[in-house]
């Protein structure tokens, strides 16, 4: 809950100060018919096809409107009277008293423009009428006569934003329009959807169920492992305004195998289930008394096959999922993609080949731009755990002290700042490697491949060697580097023009720090004995200096993450040295004396990362009884997150089962850290297999069908809030995951909301929150993420999975 008040703070600012921000469609998204209501052309039906169904007697039409071409940069032509008016968020052109665009670049001879949109809308009116449609078949007698709908249902929601003068948004839409009619159709029949009173060509539909795609049947498009005890899938529909679809128990499924062309694909089922129903629309998911869902959700469980190939996921009647996979390297290839997803987060280097065709050039380093010492800390600012504004702060404390080694580290976000709590990520990171040493068998294809660690240790240190940088002779830590406002529009990151600055030493950030470079020295004590030592030395010189900090800190009644970081990083150091004096801190900072506390209460304390190294140390070691109660907190911890996962629909599950959804605590990665720890300390199958069912929403086996990281299944976000990608009209990078929806009832004032209320229907507020993810670009809370409440869990999680066995 910490993580998520701050992530709350610093994206209301975000909303502030990026208001500028516009978006873009990819192109070749568009189903736009020729006349009448529709116009345009057709999308590619193998990847997504136009006309579908969700039930024998429910026909789905998908459309897609807009055509968006990308602001680029160009070289700006300056001309007489162009009036440049400078702000922090760019320094705007105004030419014959209209805003063209922004001068960018440090040279200030580049102009980023507005994006260009056209598209001809659907008219909502005429398309949800049911006179509007007709269906007939030849070979199916209940429709030789023509056949209208008794029933129109529609939703529509943007899937981007475009942004065309610097006030006025254009928004690309995606309308799915549900067909009812009184006969159900008849499997291997063809029909003919026509359009009374339009001169649009009819489209055809081949009724084969066992073949073609419905958006209904939901399953990860990653697949299992063979012996993954969990394989199943999920069977809903939410129709906007026409409510929720229910199917009834005991509908058919199937397994069909799934050739690479239409020769090779068989229609003999391998494995046959009936569908159970899982939760209605009216069931409780959580405490907080809320249905997420707004339908019936039905279990397609075929955990009993075990072969391996290529498959699709059938509902008798109703239609496929996309096709996946049952292989044994299927965890290692998500592990793989979301992993060499924090190389495409690096600050301070170039990407190039052999390591990405994402290429960029080298940003945010000193000897590009300018980067200079603040004499603010980062714990004081919002950035960090204090109350001042931090580009106030950075702009009323600055300096020209230059800070040549102020490079490296991981980009927060979509935009730039490093900051300490990004060693969250990295903790995660060598904490896989102490719990499943399998993982570091992988190469990841990373500039530090060839030298003799493991990759997954190298990525963990390309981190925590940014703020060993920053480490001063005295051993404090300066928090990241942070420039005086969220970038400028139409910048790329090494493009930027804004006044960066390194934060200033704070006992907060140095004791999170000892606690990093403890963990990683203690994993190298075996692997690079003197980059041991110097971690080792560098985590003590960190810790003596915050400790000088703490009778002046704690007179001062500190903010709980200064007494939670100072506790994790006495058990690191006891863990590496053995000396008491660390082991009496913990003892002393610990909230598991009594034996009733959870590893975290929002507000009060966050020492599950601590509890969890305390659990693994020798008898000898410990005081036993607090050991005990730490080991009885991480339990009860995973067993709640289990009963979590029991009760939503779709088997996801959140760090507190109080949170709400939204920002880091989205479906966007897996909430499972406390699932893989109590399978470590117990060795009981249910948690494993509990962080396998609770991966299933995030790898697209959600009513959107959607992976929430980028490059990853067959339908993965495509505007994401990365301004690199952005700016360059180009793919987002793979291995990002995403955030996720928002609850919109819960968030109800949003700002973003309020720009989407008026092209999205039903209103925004009557869409399911398994439904509210918005694939817009300037959407923080949905299509933003952070290295460390995204990236990190994902990894983790599909880590461990990946090297582990049932």
């Amino acid at each position: 809950m910490a993580i998520l008040s701050s992530s709350l703070v610093k994206l209301a600012r975000f909303s502030r100060h990026y208001a500028w921000l516009g978006a873009i469609l990819a192109f070749g998204l568009v189903l736009l018919f020729s006349r009448g209501f529709w116009h345009g052309v057709a999308l590619d039906i193998e990847k997504h096809p136009q006309i579908y169904t969700v039930q024998p007697q429910i026909i789905a039409v998908e459309i897609n409107i807009g055509v968006v071409e990308r602001a680029q940069q160009v070289n700006y032509q300056s001309r007489p009277g162009d009036r440049i008016i400078d702000r922090n968020d760019g320094r705007w052109v105004q030419r014959m008293g209209q805003v063209i665009g922004n001068v960018v670049g440090p040279a200030q001879n580049l102009l980023y423009g507005f994006d260009q949109y056209s598209a001809e809308p659907l008219n909502t009116e005429q398309a949800d009428r049911p006179d509007a449609y007709s269906l007939r078949s030849a070979d199916d007698p209940a429709y030789e006569t023509p056949q209208t709908p008794m029933a129109v249902y529609r939703k529509s929601k943007p899937t981007d934003m475009a942004q065309v003068s610097q006030g006025e948004r254009q928004w690309p839409l995606r309308h799915r329009l549900y067909l009812e009619f009184a006969q159900p159709l008849d499997p291997g029949k063809t029909y003919e959807l026509t359009f009374p009173g339009s001169n649009r060509e009819p489209l055809t539909l081949h009724y084969d169920p066992q073949h073609h795609w419905s958006e209904a049947v939901h399953v990860s498009q990653v697949g299992f492992r063979p012996d993954d005890p969990v394989k199943l899938g999920f069977l809903s529909l939410w129709m906007g305004n026409g409510g929720g679809l229910a199917y009834g128990d005991g509908l058919q499924f199937s397994l069909i195998a799934e050739g690479d062309n239409p020769q090779q694909r068989s229609d003999r089922p391998l494995f046959t289930g009936r569908a159970e129903h899982r939760r209605g629309p009216d069931d409780l998911e959580d405490p907080r008394d809320r249905n997420y869902t707004h339908t019936d959700v039905y279990t397609l469980d075929f955990s009993s096959f075990r072969r391996p190939g290529r498959y699709r996921l059938c509902v008798a009647g109703v239609g496929c999922s996309w096709p996946f996979e049952i292989a044994p390297d299927v965890w290692k290839n998500v592990f793989y993609t979301v992993a060499r997803g924090f190389y495409h987060q690096r600050s301070g280097i170039a990407f190039t080949a052999p390591y990405t065709d994402w290429e960029r050039p080298r940003p945010f380093h000193p000897e590009d731009t300018p980067i200079y010492q603040s004499r603010v800390s980062l714990m004081e600012t919002n950035m960090g755990i204090g109350d001042r504004n931090v580009f106030e702060a950075l702009q009323a404390e600055t300096s020209t002290t230059p800070v040549p080694e102020a490079w490296g580290g991981y980009f927060d976000a979509g935009d730039w700042d490093r900051r300490i709590q990004h060693l969250e990520a990295t903790r995660l990171l060598l904490e896989l490697v102490e719990i499943s040493p399998k993982i570091t068998e992988i190469n990841l294809n990373i500039p530090e491949s060839r030298n003799a660690l493991p990759d997954i240790i190298d990525e963990a240190l390309w981190n925590l060697s940014f703020y060993k940088r920053l480490q001063l002779p005295n051993g404090g830590i300066r928090g990241g580097i942070e420039s005086t406002s969220h970038p400028r529009r139409g910048e790329t990151s090494w493009q930027n023009t804004l006044p960066t600055y390194v934060y200033a030493p704070d006992p907060w950030s140095s004791y999170l720090y000892a606690g990093g470079a403890a963990q990683a020295a203690w994993i190298l004590r075996d692997r690079d004995r003197p980059q041991a030592e110097e971690y080792q030395r560098s985590a003590i010189a960190a810790m003596n200096y915050a400790e000088a900090q703490w009778p002046q800190l704690q007179a001062s009644d500190p903010p709980h993450q200064v007494l939670d970081a100072r506790n994790l990083a006495a058990v690191e150091l006891y863990r590496l040295t053995g000396d008491p004096a660390w082991h009496q801190i913990f003892l002393a900072t610990t909230v598991f004396t009594d034996p009733q506390k959870p590893t975290m209460a929002w507000g009060k304390h966050h020492q599950r990362d601590a509890a969890f190294v305390y659990a693994r140390l020798l008898h000898s070691q410990v005081d036993l009884k607090v050991q005990s109660q730490v080991y009885n907190a991480l339990i009860r911890e995973a067993n709640r997150t289990l009963a979590l996962s029991d009760q939503t629909a779709f088997g996801w599950t959140k760090d507190d089962p109080y949170q709400p959804i939204g920002w880091g605590a989205s479906f966007g990665s897996p909430k499972a850290i406390a699932l893989v720890r109590a399978h470590v300390l117990s060795g009981d199958a249910r948690y494993r297999n509990g962080a396998i069912f609770a991966s299933q929403f995030s790898l697209g086996a959600n009513p959107d069908n959607l992976t929430y990281t980028t490059g990853l299944g067959h339908n993965s976000p495509q505007h994401p809030l990365i301004l690199d990608a952005r700016v360059q009209g180009k793919a987002p990078p793979p291995g990002i995951p995403l955030y996720g929806p928002l609850d919109i009832v819960r968030f109800p004032d949003y700002w973003m909301f309020n720009w989407l209320r008026p092209v999205t229907f039903p209103d925004v507020s009557q869409w399911p929150t398994t439904e509210a993810y918005f694939d817009v670009f300037l959407f923080p809370a949905v299509t933003e993420f952070t290295v460390m409440q995204s990236m990190g869990p994902a990894t983790y999680t599909w880590g461990y999975l990946a090297a582990t066995d049932p």
